[in-house]
């Protein structure tokens, strides 16, 4: 019996000899590109070992001679020029009626806060700021006093450090109102308020070391002294205790300063006549003496007024010159006085660079016009600072209705008094600084 079998078909001859030669150069082609990117793996893997060979021999150059890599490094940083601000602001009073107004009856304590809150940014803001004290934290169990003897509650210190005065001078005619205990305890408060103080000192090893504040790696020294303390004798047992208004004394210390190699010498000055618009002979020639001796910038206070200010280009006496500043007063930053003149003031602010040769150049002086107002019609917390100009703005464009058009009237006279005293001022450009020489 026959089996029908179906047999499996097999592949056209002539078909499959037709594609092998496709298949042979498509293996072909794929040997060629692996070829081609091991070649390139080695060429790659062979540079980049000779690159890491001389990286490697160039690092251990620069290990061995450690000056290629530090040096440079170090003469860039500095060379570079450094830029700060330095604001000032002139007395710091505080008679009865101040410290009576900041007490707070339902807690028993005394609280100066309020009096600032319209010009604290002017100073918390700026990289130092420089006021001076005429008053004493001798405590209250000396009983706080009013003219002739300051004696103000601590508080007054903490509520300073609030809106960033770091450095205060002391060396003033106050300072010994309580006795060298009182003026102890003043410079044990300002310890404790975090504020530095200059010209009043614990002992003669104080006396001896310059006050020095660092300023973005600008140093500068600080030195303060006073003409007197109000015929109030200085122990003689503690004749460190106050700087007083010596050539040799105040030669002695910038000699000090310059010791320390520092980059800036601030003198703090409590000098002139009360209530006087002008400086005196006196203040002019002991301005000379500072500056020919290697101060940059005085601050001078005590006259309870404003008084001018101006900016010098010194030669000294190796043929170099250098900048100088000085404001003979910056009149009282915060009192209860009447006197003309007395309640206006400035919150000056000095723009400093020092170069990439060292050199320190004032580039711009500018002020904030200020005005210690009373506000009779409250019963507490009447007394307040107030930015002038900002105060007439907004009285102008109707935005605070905080004074009356009296109130208003009067900051403009102030406003008046300040620019005839210290310069006329345009406050896109800065001050225009009168020159008294």
């Amino acid at each position: 019996m026959g089996r029908n079998i179906r047999r499996k078909r097999l592949p056209n001859k002539r078909t499959f000899q037709s594609t092998k030669p496709y298949i042979k150069i498509l293996i072909f082609s794929i040997f060629i590109l692996l070829l081609v990117l091991f070649c390139l793996y080695l060429y790659e893997f062979y540079k980049n070992k000779s690159n890491y060979d001389e990286l490697s021999k160039s690092a251990d150059n620069i290990i061995i001679d450690s000056n290629e890599i530090s040096q440079p490094t170090e003469e860039v940083k500095e060379n570079e020029p450094i830029t700060f601000n330095l604001t000032a602001i002139g007395d710091v009073m505080c008679h009865n009626t101040q410290y009576m107004d900041a007490y707070n009856s339902s807690t028993g304590e005394y609280d100066f806060s309020y009096v600032f809150e319209d010009i604290k940014n002017y100073i918390k803001f700026s990289d130092i700021s420089v006021g001076s004290l005429e008053t004493c934290f001798a405590g209250e169990d000396k009983g706080y006093s009013n003219y002739p003897t300051f004696n103000s509650p601590d508080s007054l210190a903490y509520a300073l450090s609030d809106i960033g005065i770091d450095v205060l001078s002391t060396a003033g005619n106050h300072c010994l109102d309580m006795g060298f205990d009182g003026l102890s305890r003043t410079i044990d408060v300002l310890d404790n308020a975090k504020i530095s103080h200059v010209g009043t000192y614990k002992s003669q090893e104080e006396q001896n070391n310059i006050l020095i504040k660092n300023v973005k790696g600008i140093n500068i020294a600080f030195l303060n002294c006073t003409y007197g303390t109000n015929g109030i004798s200085i122990p003689e047992d503690k004749p460190y205790c106050v700087n007083l208004i010596d050539r040799d004394l105040i030669k002695k210390h910038i000699d000090l300063a310059k010791s320390k190699d520092v980059d800036l010498i601030v003198a703090c000055m409590h000098w002139g006549n009360e209530y006087q618009t002008t400086p005196s002979n006196e203040q002019k020639e002991l301005s000379d003496f500072l500056f020919s001796n290697g101060v940059d910038i005085i601050l001078g206070n005590h006259p309870h007024v404003l008084q001018p200010m101006e900016k010098r280009t010194i030669t000294l006496e190796d043929g170099t010159t250098k900048d100088c500043f000085v404001i003979y007063a910056s009149g009282n930053f915060i009192c209860d006085q009447n006197a003309e003149n007395t309640r206006n003031s400035i919150i000056l602010n000095l723009n400093i660079t020092k170069n990439s040769d060292g050199k320190i150049s004032i580039n711009k002086v500018t002020y904030t016009p200020i005005y210690m107002y009373k506000n009779s019609n409250l019963k507490t917390k009447k007394m307040k600072l107030l930015d002038i100009e900002k105060t007439l703005s907004n009285y102008e464009n109707n935005t605070d209705n905080s004074i009356d058009l009296n109130t208003y009237n009067l900051l403009k006279t102030q406003l008046e008094k300040i620019n005839s005293i210290v310069g006329g001022r345009d406050r896109g450009t800065g001050l225009k600084i009168p020159i008294f020489i």
